[in-house]
């Protein structure tokens, strides 16, 4: 079968970014027709792309790890992992045509994005370090541990992750129903299956693992949690990433007042948009009479106490923290101020074109990002940045309310010289500043409102 890439394959072939692949699409019409994938990750075959390439004078190299990821393309999507796990490949070339396989299939294997592995780590060390949902082993090739255990339910995961860490103890199996680890380690590390509303409920109640409590039906994450600590030596420290909705769901107020009570709970800090680090360790001696509820990864510095979040909802969100610390409004208060209006006055319409004829007519290397994240590529001498970023800003800012389509490149803009087009350009950047400081206000605002409830500020 012939090899395919794909757009990011191209782009790291010819070592550019993927707007530039994007534009040599929109360019050139001789660019290399899809001959499969979708409409939003097209196909092409390699021998095209490299011919094309060749024909237009752009260096670009196929390494034997890319041309091996290229041949195992060509298996069927679902035994991609089965193709992955029997190559016969070194490490390093395995390593590479692993992170090939995340990227395809990101979506179905969910991994762990480094930036947060990087964090999991930073608050874990020890010399045994046991992952009970290892996936392919990203946490645990990362740890500097010398033991490293892991237990992944997939079996192709397994033997993946075995490939990747030869000396690692890899078991197969559904940790919750069927564990396989028989010992204690210094720190347990964790991204469990979050949605798995099958994991064992009915199967599982009376277990030993539930000393603060049977987790309910619908929350699998605090079995998970509670696992992770039953692995973990007397003192050892466990960190399990968790949906920010774990820390405030009525279903699980009782096992996080437990856990609170027994001194388990260190912190917990959110990292993503809606995904939460849980940093525990196994208890013993005197329950900590404070925690860190940190909105962003940083120092573990506890700054709130146990005895206020025992309440009704026992809620443990970072964000219930912020929402009624005022802090952050006492510190700004004496510096915050909103930037001017830029000085706009009526003047007569002048001649018209489209954002798409105006990036058209000065294709050059200058990247301009939209609000939704589309790439235009330009050269400044002849299209000022500032204004193709406000202008592409105004489109979507009068875009109807609930509409879901826009054609960008047909929206009419002002047809201007370079040098007008630079004073409207600081012009949109004296909105785009106000648009800022406005969101800082509402902030603001809303920290006010709390310390002035909760009493923590009051009228000067």
């Amino acid at each position: 079968m012939d090899e395919t890439v794909n757009a990011g394959d191209i782009a790291r072939l010819a070592d550019v970014g993927r707007a530039a692949v994007s534009n040599w699409r929109r360019r050139f019409e001789d660019f290399p027709s899809p001959v499969g994938g979708t409409a939003s990750s097209p196909l092409y075959l390699l021998r095209d792309v490299e011919s094309w390439l060749r024909r237009n004078g752009k260096p670009f190299r196929v390494s034997p790890a890319e041309r091996l990821w290229t041949q195992l393309r060509t298996a069927d999507d679902l035994k991609l992992g089965e193709a992955l796990a029997a190559v016969d490949a070194d490490a390093e070339t395995f390593e590479f045509l692993h992170e090939r396989y995340l990227e395809a299939h990101s979506r179905l294997l969910n991994p762990t994005p480094p930036e947060v592995v990087e964090v999991v780590l930073a608050t874990t060390d020890g010399d045994t370090v046991i992952d009970p949902a290892c996936g392919t082993g990203s946490l645990l090739k990362a740890s500097r541990a010398r033991n490293k255990i892991g237990q992944e339910l997939d079996p192709v995961s397994a033997v993946i992750a075995r490939r990747r860490m030869p000396a690692a103890q890899i078991f197969t199996g559904d940790s919750l129903r069927h564990n396989g680890v028989q010992v204690k380690a210094d720190a347990v590390v964790c991204d469990p299956p979050w949605h798995d509303r099958a994991w064992g409920h009915e199967e599982l109640v009376g277990d030993a693992r539930w000393t603060y409590g049977l987790p309910p039906r619908g929350e699998p994450e605090l079995a998970w949690l509670q696992h992770a600590l039953s692995l973990a030596k007397p003192g050892g420290l466990v960190a399990v990433l968790l949906p920010s909705a774990a820390a405030s769901r009525r279903p699980g107020k009782r096992i996080r007042g437990n856990l609170l009570r027994a001194g388990a709970v260190r912190a917990v800090m959110t990292v993503q948009p809606g995904r939460d680090l849980w940093l525990l360790r196994n208890p013993i001696g005197r329950a900590p009479e404070q925690i860190a509820l940190l909105q962003a990864p940083g120092p573990l510095d506890p700054n709130t106490r146990v005895i206020d979040l025992l309440d009704d909802d026992v809620d443990l969100s970072p964000s219930r923290r912020s929402g009624t610390d005022a802090s952050a409004y006492l510190a700004a208060q004496p510096t915050f101020g909103l930037p001017p209006l830029p000085e706009l006055r009526h003047q007569d319409a002048p001649p018209m074109t489209t954002i798409g004829e105006l990036v058209r007519a000065a294709p050059g290397p200058h990247v301009v990002t939209s609000p939704t994240g589309a790439t235009y590529e330009i050269d400044p001498r002849k299209v000022d940045p500032d204004f193709l970023e406000g202008v592409l800003r105004a489109a979507f800012a009068r875009t109807p309310t609930g509409s879901t389509r826009l054609d960008v490149r047909r929206t009419q803009v002002p047809s201007l010289p370079l040098a007008e087009q630079q004073r409207y350009g600081r012009a949109f950047a004296q909105l785009k500043a106000l648009e800022a400081g406005l969101d800082e206000a509402a902030t603001l605002v809303r920290l006010g409102y709390s310390g002035l409830l909760s009493g923590q500020v009051g009228p000067a």
